[in-house]
């Protein structure tokens, strides 16, 4: 088994709240007349980040779905006057990066992932195997009640990072991969941020063979 300890957690779960309401909530913690131009995806990402603050050393593992397909179907509305900023809003691993150039940030090593069933298996794998001192976990959607509809958006907003390393001094708890006998993985996004949440012990299949495990102290 792989593992790291969990020295930072931080969530955002504002359901069903509509992006405007986000953005004047969230305003005050990032440079003034930055927001206006982030998404909501970028704004609960920017509040989860803020209080473990990336350094230039540490590794940024980034999971989401869906990440912005509500503004990349605002660019394509934007036809035929194609829009720059919505272009390059679009981009999967846009979010993070709203953050990082809000915050004037940088890390050196940044790994932004997708996909269904196996994406907490991948990000926690990348998480683990990092060789930063320290890799911050993080992920997130956003509500898009007409892309849900097609089954390209989600039904909640939330957003989560954690910050792990392997010294065990002082941890929450732990989160690790071992290999299992499971012929698939069980677990999705919205359940391991649900888990993160409640605190809850976890102790899933996350893909073929392989099963994530959450601990707490």
């Amino acid at each position: 088994m792989i593992e790291r300890h969990i020295h930072a957690v931080a969530i955002e779960d504002p359901g069903h709240e509509e992006p405007a309401r986000t953005r004047e909530r969230l305003r005050d913690i990032f440079p003034a007349g930055s927001t206006r131009r982030m998404t909501q995806l970028g704004l609960v990402l920017g509040s989860v980040l803020h209080p473990i603050a990336p350094r230039e050393e540490d590794a940024v593992v980034y999971a989401s779905a869906y990440a912005e397909t509500g503004a990349l179907e605002a660019y394509l509305a934007s036809f035929p006057t194609a829009s720059p900023m919505l272009f390059q809003t679009s981009i999967h691993p846009s979010a993070v990066q709203q953050v990082l150039i809000a915050r004037e940030r940088s890390v050196r090593q940044f790994y932004p992932l997708t996909g269904r069933l196996q994406l907490v298996a991948h990000a926690v794998q990348t998480a683990l195997l990092a060789p930063a001192a320290r890799s911050i976990l993080c992920g997130g959607e956003e509500r898009r009640l007409r892309l849900l509809e097609h089954d390209t958006g989600s039904p909640e907003t939330f957003a989560f990072a954690l910050a792990l390393s392997a010294d065990p001094s002082g941890a929450l708890g732990t989160l690790g991969l071992d290999a299992s006998d499971a012929p698939e993985g069980s677990i999705c996004l919205p359940d391991f941020f649900s888990a993160l949440r409640d605190r809850r012990p976890l102790r899933e299949a996350a893909a073929p063979g392989l099963t994530v495990i959450l601990s707490w102290t």
